[in-house]
């Protein structure tokens, strides 16, 4: 499985951006995808999730209500529709991907497939 994300790049805060990650290989459907990001110094950290089916959405405690996580089957393809972005959502963002989770996990280690990470940066 190989994961594209798109290019992030620079808003200013309280705008809006919109990553993308495609998938190819394996029927993308089965995946269970996850979105992470990593800011210098700082550990990669789980930032939101999706099951296969799409029906069921997990979100980090600071950008619940402001990103939203969702996923095109037809088009192998999972989104993060980022909001009311903040400086400290700056990051390089990651998409991930694994088969054998039943649901996304806040553990790095526990995905199989990384994108290349996008950098996104929030200026105050």
């Amino acid at each position: 499985v190989q994961l594209q994300a798109s290019r992030g790049g620079l808003v200013q805060a309280g705008g809006s951006l919109r990553l993308s990650c495609a998938a190819s290989g394996r029927t993308f459907s089965s995946y269970v995808m996850g979105w992470f990001r990593q800011a210098p110094g700082k550990e990669r950290e789980f930032v939101a999730g999706i099951r296969w089916s799409g029906g069921r959405t997990y979100y980090a405690d600071s950008v619940k209500g402001r990103f939203t996580i969702s996923r095109d089957n037809a088009k192998n393809t999972v989104y993060l529709q980022m909001n009311s972005l903040k400086p400290e959502d700056t990051a390089v963002y990651y998409c991930a991907a694994d088969l054998v989770l039943h649901e996304p996990s806040r553990l790095p280690r526990q995905y199989d497939y990384w994108g290349q990470g996008t950098q996104v940066t929030v200026s105050s």
